[in-house]
């Protein structure tokens, strides 16, 4: 009998430890679901991100080459300008 028993006991033991790991394995789904979610927003967010900072270059550009064409116009004003003040003096 002592036999049966120990057996019995080990049959015990095996399924506790066989439940405990079921429950770890899904515990580890679960996480691993969650991690999986917030890698999905994660790369959504930086495609955002990168959109965004795509469109901030964009209009930096155009920015800075309006700024150029205003600067250039006002050079050009100002060369315009002694242009006729030497005319002026040439009188």
């Amino acid at each position: 009998m002592l036999a049966l028993d120990d057996l019995s006991n080990n049959v015990h033991l095996l399924l506790e430890r066989y439940s405990a790991l079921q429950e770890e394995n899904a515990s580890l789904r679960d996480q691993i679901d969650r991690q999986r979610q917030e890698l999905i927003r994660t790369h959504s967010e930086l495609l955002e991100l990168q959109q965004k900072n795509r469109r901030i270059a964009t209009a930096n550009a155009m920015t800075n080459a309006e700024t150029n064409e205003e600067a250039l116009k006002r050079i050009n004003a100002l060369i315009a300008q002694v242009d006729r003040a030497i005319n002026a003096l040439r009188r």
